[in-house]
């Protein structure tokens, strides 16, 4: 399986070349990728972690944007009426105003890179904004899984009605724990589902055509 897995990855990184994720405004791009966060890069992933539940990243790119310069000291000082307006592109805005004003107050606490189980004790916060803030945060090789993800795997015909984390589970026994390995597939994958592995696919000039289960002729 891990063979499939890898082959799956190769053909997309030919076809897309490096995706340069977590997309920081002006900062973290392909050409710097791995290089050492800053506090405030750290924090920002976070709360773009959060401000793209439920939502397109182009509006939690606007929502950003009203925020910055962004720290977590910024967020404890505006009212949650301020920081509403502020986040409004992104959705839902009362309660992740709530969600961001919980999750500055446990940043300021935090001396090492969270557990999961941490993370998952703090309001507003699921599987699979954990797992984004623990992999592309803090680093850590923690497979991210998401709606693309789950429809591109179950089409190649790999995995079939598996909640989150059995299918979490199934990349992490089949891949070995790699940080950038992680980070980069799933930014594959979600460019993937975008071009061609949409809910109505378009499979021609798919990159994955000769290896998918349910193409369309």
């Amino acid at each position: 399986m891990e063979d499939k897995l890898l082959q799956v990855f190769n053909i997309l990184l030919d076809s897309y070349g490096p995706q340069g994720w977590w997309p920081i405004k002006g900062k973290y791009s392909k050409d710097n990728f791995s290089r050492k966060l800053e506090r405030d890069e750290v924090f920002e992933i976070c709360v773009g972690a959060i401000l793209t539940q439920n939502t397109a990243w182009k509006n939690v790119e606007r929502a950003l944007n009203n925020l910055y310069p962004l720290s977590p000291e910024k967020i404890k000082k505006l009212t949650l009426e301020e920081l509403g307006n502020a986040v409004q592109p992104a959705g839902y805005f009362n309660q992740k105003a709530i969600y961001l004003k919980i999750f500055a107050d446990y940043f300021l606490e935090l001396k090492n890179a969270p557990s999961r189980d941490e993370l998952l004790s703090v309001k507003g916060i699921g599987n699979e904004t954990a797992d984004s803030i623990l992999l592309y945060a803090f680093r850590r090789p923690e497979f991210v899984v998401d709606a693309y993800t789950k429809r591109l795997f179950a089409r190649l015909g790999l995995i079939e009605n598996l909640s989150y984390l059995e299918t979490k589970r199934f990349f992490e026994s089949n891949l070995k724990h790699d940080a950038s390995l992680f980070q980069e597939f799933h930014a594959l994958i979600v460019e993937h589902a975008k071009r061609h592995c949409r809910s109505k696919p378009l499979c021609d000039g798919c990159c994955l055509r000769n290896i998918c289960k349910r193409k369309i002729s």
